[in-house]
């Protein structure tokens, strides 16, 4: 089965098709020839999610899923939130989007915070959605290489380190991310077998 994931950034890709099982065949939107800038323009993580499903769907006919990932710091009220990815603006820099929120908690005790995904998928003229949530707390420094976004500065909960030095294997059995994306699998093969 070919599935397209309406996703450009090719780290989300990579840690989605070490997930998925081998009989799915995972779609980029490279591969599929949509090079436009899908508008995520809710004001929920679960709209923008749909927004970028439902596009793919009406313009490519094709069955696909989106997801919409945000992080949502307690004493910050949940910012970013949905506006993680351009928090420091619309050049989406992880690492302005960083020093930005590790600069807004500096006087801040509370660190608490939690990553959310919502997946969209449409297929077989089917909207279903699927969420994840990895609660954490933020860092004071940046530690780690690995990951991509706010990793280097999120330390999940029950772990001594951040998601960018923990391995891709163990980060995916507990993010927010691979907690939707086996919701979506499972999904998946109840409607396939």
């Amino acid at each position: 089965m070919k599935l397209v994931f309406a996703t450009n950034n090719l780290n989300k890709l990579k840690e989605v098709q070490l997930l998925v099982p081998e009989d799915i065949t995972l779609l980029s939107l490279k591969d599929i020839g949509c090079i436009e800038d899908i508008p995520e323009t809710a004001n929920t993580l679960e709209g923008n999610a749909q927004l970028k499903a439902d596009y793919i769907t009406k313009k490519y006919n094709l069955p696909c899923f989106a997801d919409d990932t945000g992080l949502l710091v307690h004493s910050l009220n949940g910012e970013p939130g949905v506006y993680s990815a351009r928090y420091a603006g619309e050049q989406k820099s992880s690492e302005d989007n960083m020093n930005l929120l590790l600069k807004k908690l500096k006087e801040k005790t509370n660190r608490s915070a939690y990553f959310k995904t919502v997946i969209a998928l449409n297929i077989n003229n089917t909207q279903t959605l699927f969420q994840g949530i990895a609660k954490g707390e933020i860092t004071k420094t940046k530690d780690g290489l690995e990951g991509f976004g706010y990793d280097p500065i999120f330390k999940p909960e029950g772990y001594n380190k951040t998601f960018a030095e923990l391995p891709l294997t163990t980060k995916n059995q507990i993010s927010h991310r691979g907690k939707a994306i086996a919701q979506l699998i499972e999904h998946l093969n109840k409607a396939l077998y």
